[in-house]
Order: structure tokens, then sequence, then C-alpha cells
């Protein structure tokens, strides 16, 4: 597997369950996205009789809504790092590494009606693998569902505070380990490549508005991510304390990265999920 050219891994040299406050960055992402991401699981028939397969399940706060708002048989909530996750009944938790496959029987066993990972595959190498490997555990007539952040800063978009600490951040987040989002937006054509159908997409930017949980996100996640982004040379600790301080304010004006979702079903061969 290839390594990032700092060597690390999301987790170890950056965003480490561990570090106070871990917990509670994830949870204030989860308030900006889940909304959305639960909306499109419940409108692609999320609902009683599914099992679903929630990798990265982070807090498990999507795994939790898929079960009390969907009403789904049972979520298997895959992590590399379980701590977070709650101890509920229709959720099982798997303590595993995607990138060392779960097709294993000794890892994984059947198929799931419903196959969904948000903000994982973008700090991880070897996607159309890893793709492929998570296709195959959609069951005939089930879906896949992947979604990833989309960086909405070029150079064309005009600088403030914002902009530079966020092309930092992408930056150093690539050199120390490994994110990459360049790829995000060919999710469509990797879902085909890995053998899926009907196949369709969509982006949701959240509003950066002061006190907003997005704006506690980002902040939060430059703290976290500091070390990285000073290695860049493109920013020193005064810009990323200019950047959080902007985040705040009035005066801030700009777009927060975007989350793409995109979905593949796979053909139904009429046997049962």
């Amino acid at each position: 597997m290839t390594a990032a050219p700092g060597g690390g891994r999301y987790g170890e040299a950056v965003f480490r369950p561990g570090q106070a406050g871990e917990g509670r960055r994830i949870d204030v992402g989860a308030l900006v996205y889940d909304d959305i991401t639960v909306a499109r699981l419940r409108a692609l028939g999320a609902g009683p009789g599914w099992r679903c397969l929630d990798v990265g399940a982070g807090t498990g706060t999507v795994s939790s809504r898929l079960l009390d708002e969907a009403g789904v048989e049972s979520v298997l909530a895959v992590d590399r790092d379980v701590r977070f996750l709650p101890d509920r009944p229709g959720l099982e938790v798997l303590e595993a590494d995607i990138t060392a496959g779960l097709t294993a029987p000794d890892v994984v066993l059947g198929r799931f009606r419903l196959v969904h990972a948000r903000f994982v595959l973008m700090h991880l190498p070897e996607h159309e693998r890893l793709i492929t490997t998570l296709a195959e555990l959609v069951a005939p007539g089930g879906v896949l569902v992947l979604g990833d952040a989309v960086d909405l800063t070029s150079d064309r978009t005009p600088d403030t505070p914002y902009t530079t600490v966020m092309r930092a951040m992408w930056q150093g987040l690539r050199a120390a380990i490994g994110t990459d989002v360049s790829w995000v937006p060919s999710y469509p054509q990797l879902l085909r490549g890995a053998g899926l159908g009907s196949v369709a997409a969509e982006i949701h930017v959240p509003p950066l508005l002061p006190g907003s949980p997005v704006s506690r996100f980002w902040a939060d996640t430059w703290e976290r991510s500091r070390a990285a982004m000073l290695a860049t040379g493109l920013v020193d600790d005064a810009a990323v304390d200019a950047a959080i301080r902007y985040l705040d304010s009035e005066e801030c004006a700009a777009l927060s990265a975007g989350m793409l979702t995109a979905w593949g079903w796979k053909a139904d061969d009429g046997a049962s999920p």
C-alpha cells in the first residue's frame, strides 16, 4: 500500500482518537452533514429489512439514525478505532482496517443492502481497489453510497484568510497522511467501473456563517492539523489564528468545502439480500 509522503495515516499523525476533543470534532461534523446523508439514504430506500454496513462509522451518528429513523434491521459499524461507537440494540461494532480487506470470511460475513462510507476514502490510497472491495459487499439489488469532500478553492478564488488556510490544510494533510480530494469528482465513473449501475451523484455545500457547526468544525480541524499546515510553508501560526477569527466574523465570505455523495446499484439477480 502506498504511504503518504510523510509516512503517516489518519488517526495517527493527525486526528488521533485519543486526542482531547476529537470525538466532539467528529460530532460537530455530523451536525453539518448527517441530515443530508440520512435523507439521501432514506430516499434510496433504506428501511425495514435492510442490513447495512457503515464503514468509518466514527461516533455512530449515521448508524444510529439508520436504526432509529429509517428502521433498518441492523447496522454493522466498522472503524479502525471504535471507542466512540455506542453500545445499543441493532448495532454491531467491528474494529477493522478496510485497507487490509473486508471480504475475508473471518472479517465480514454476508452482504448488505446498503454499504455506506463517508469521509473515509479521501484519506486512503488505492481508491479503485477499495471501491471494488466495498462494491463486492453489496447484496444483489443493494446500493453503495460514498461521500467525500470536494475542495472548492482554486487559483481563481479570491485570497482571504479562509482560502489561504484551506489550501495549506489540503496540501499539509496530503503530505502528512495522504489525504487527496482531487479524485473525488470521479466517483460516478469509479462506481461504474466497479460494476454498479444507475449511478448518480449530488453535492452539498453548507453555508459558512459565524458560530455555525461547519465553521466550528473547520476551526477545530485546523487546530488539529496545524503542524501539518505549518510544515507546508504556506502559512504561519498568525495566519491560522487569523483564519479562525475570520470564520467567526461578519467579514467571512467564502465557500466551505462541499460534500459529494455518489451512489450505484448492484444488479438484482432475484436472490434475497
